[in-house]
């Protein structure tokens, strides 16, 4: 089976890319989803795992977010063969702060706007192009709407908020929280991920759209996370009281997974404690 995975090179893409043993589809190897020539290749693969994306919340970024999220997404499936597999990495953020309403957010949460900038929007409309291509060319298509998946750092790839409080902690930097570290997020390693990506894969499956996240088993505070990595440091986290940091939205956010436990038979195998120590 050949395997694809956009964005190879990038935070997460390298460890999945590693998982599958698959091919790397990003500009580091001078590919670029945007550009027409380029993704004629993706018809030689049975499956795509799709991580490429502008992850910027800048106004100013809005239109590169809709060329690359929504236009580039479509690029690929314009490209899949029937039966073949595609995979694309949407996020929790498409629901905005509707997720305050649920103490476990399921797939049923509204993505109405509400304040979403075009990264979200963006990503909510490459859901859309899924939803199309995947039946108009009888692919295989799952959406997973990302919580937080966390890495080892990598070459030349900005961390994630996880593996930064790991970094921060390890090597003294002050670290500055929302709200005194109180909002909660759950987490989920990039291995549990790929083991989530293997699951549809080996499913007998047509489409899925599912929430993924470490859930309520996964959850923490952020404070509580900090505290977690400087115990098994065995030193003391730096905390900037000074700086503000605005709340996040939504103020707090556990993964509903429900859904995929009873489609998938899917759970996260590895807890915060080891996902942590993982990182050291």
């Amino acid at each position: 089976m050949k395997i694809l995975v956009t964005g190879g090179s990038g935070y997460l893409g390298v460890h999945v890319r590693r998982f599958f043993n698959a091919d790397d589809f990003s500009r580091r190897t001078q590919l670029d989803i945007l550009d027409g020539g380029d993704v004629l290749r993706v018809a030689d693969y049975d499956v795509v795992i799709h991580l490429a994306a502008h992850l910027d919340k800048d106004p100013d970024s809005a239109e590169l977010c809709f060329q690359t999220n929504a236009e580039g997404t479509a690029n690929l499936l314009k490209q899949m063969q029937p039966n073949a597999v595609f995979i694309y990495a949407s996020t929790k953020d498409v629901y905005g702060a509707h997720a305050n309403s649920f103490d476990e957010v399921p797939e049923t949460c509204a993505t109405d706007y509400c304040g979403q900038t075009a990264l979200e929007w963006s990503k909510l409309i490459g859901e859309r192009y899924v939803d199309f291509y995947a039946r108009q060319r009888n692919i295989r298509a799952c959406i997973f709407r990302l919580s937080t998946v966390y890495a080892r750092p990598s070459d030349g790839n900005e961390n994630g908020f996880v593996t930064h409080y790991v970094e921060s902690v390890k090597r003294g930097w002050p670290i500055s929280l929302p709200l005194e570290g109180r909002p909660v997020r759950d987490i989920l390693h990039v291995d549990d991920f790929s083991r989530a990506c293997k699951a549809f894969i080996d499913s007998s499956g047509s489409y899925g759209l599912y929430n993924l996240g470490g859930g309520k088993a996964n959850s923490a505070t952020l404070r509580e996370l900090i505290d977690n990595i400087a115990e098994l440091i065995q030193c003391e986290a730096v905390i900037d009281s000074e700086t503000k940091l605005p709340p996040p939205v939504p103020l707090n956010y556990v993964s509903d997974l429900a859904r995929i436990r009873a489609e998938l038979g899917w759970m996260p195998e590895i807890n915060i404690e080891d996902g942590l120590r993982s990182l050291l």
